[in-house]
């Protein structure tokens, strides 16, 4: 299920942010961006829909996946 981030308190919208950049842990490159740059990154594909905040019943958790994705995900089940 797609969670609208329009609709989430704007801490809670950066705290599921952060502990997405903090679990993934993703590699940047040679220069360290801050959490802040990442965060906001992120925003910027949620509001592009690249990305998706998709909750999952089965494992009781937020993730984030791409738009494409997720949608591909969706065919595949109809």
């Amino acid at each position: 299920m797609i969670i609208p981030f329009q609709q989430l308190d704007p801490d809670t919208l950066d705290n599921l942010l952060s502990e997405h950049v903090l679990r993934e842990g993703t590699d940047y490159g040679e220069s360290e961006v801050p959490l802040a740059s990442k965060i906001a990154q992120l925003k910027q594909q949620l509001i592009n829909q690249e990305i998706v905040l998709v909750y999952s019943e089965l494992h009781e958790s937020v993730n984030l996946i791409p738009a494409a994705q997720f949608n591909q995900a969706q065919e595949n089940q109809e």
